[in-house]
């Protein structure tokens, strides 16, 4: 089985088109890593390249639906349907020649995620999901891990940032987490393949501050659809309001919320 609404077509085209360019602009990184200038600027370039190829073809398939995006900021129409678009998660990877990156989108109707797609294109990844219909990679029904105790999973986590107000917090919660489980934290660097990672069992848990709603639109409901939890850091709904994100398999988020308020 797989996703082929209307709306999931729609991601998937513009994913599909804007990925070209993403996989073409990755293939000139390595040679600009050695130039005096370095990729920044390029990779500022190939955000807004991306970004435009998926507006646009978001807005010719649904003109009328409001925009949230990561380099534009808003574009306000039907506020009852918003797309909320992260062109590039994982910029640092790309900038690096690191090949960890995605595009995420999300369509959101009345404040709720009702479907999303974050696309990997160095691996031709496509994880999707419908509010209802279930998650998919590549057209394989996905589920969330089963295991049940926080020692033995692996677990997921960014940041913090130099210049981030909460940084000795994160970095006291990522020594508390250490010291509970077996297997060290990953720090992988793309927050929307964090969630798509734990939608697909690949890891069991993962948790961060001061994440921006575009790095986890289409994420939350790709967990959600594969039988996991989103919430807060204290197994609330508030994780886009406070920017705090836990999210689990649904069998280990008690005790991540108890090393999280510990």
């Amino acid at each position: 089985m797989k996703l082929n609404s209307a709306n999931i077509n729609v991601i998937v085209k513009a994913c599909r088109k804007a990925s070209k360019t993403l996989i073409r602009d990755f293939g000139e990184i390595e040679k600009l890593q050695v130039s005096i200038k370095g990729p920044g600027d390029f990779v500022t370039v190939s955000d807004k390249k991306v970004e435009k190829i998926l507006i646009e073809e978001l807005q010719k398939a649904r003109p009328n639906y409001s925009i949230l995006s990561e380099e534009i900021g808003e574009i306000n129409n039907d506020e009852s349907f918003k797309w909320i678009i992260d062109p590039i998660d994982g910029t640092a990877n790309f900038l690096h020649g690191i090949p960890h990156f995605a595009i995420s989108v999300g369509l959101e109707h009345n404040k709720e995620i009702i479907c999303g797609i974050i696309y990997d294109p160095i691996k031709d990844e496509m994880f999707t999901a419908e509010k209802g219909e279930g998650s998919y990679l590549n057209n394989q029904r996905m589920r969330v891990s089963s295991r049940s105790k926080l020692k033995d999973c692996i677990i997921f986590t960014g940041g913090p940032k130099r210049e981030s107000k909460d940084r000795d917090l994160a970095l006291k919660e990522h020594n508390s987490f250490s010291s509970k489980i077996h297997i060290p934290i990953r720090k992988l660097g793309s927050a929307s393949l964090d969630m798509a990672y734990v939608a697909a069992g690949r890891c069991d848990g993962f948790w961060q501050r001061n994440l921006n709603y575009w790095d986890i639109a289409a994420g939350i409901i790709l967990v959600k659809e594969a039988g996991g939890f989103v919430t807060d850091f204290y197994g609330n709904n508030e994780y886009i309001q406070n920017k705090t994100i836990l999210v689990t398999n649904s069998k280990i988020d008690k005790e991540m919320i108890e090393v999280l308020s510990s």
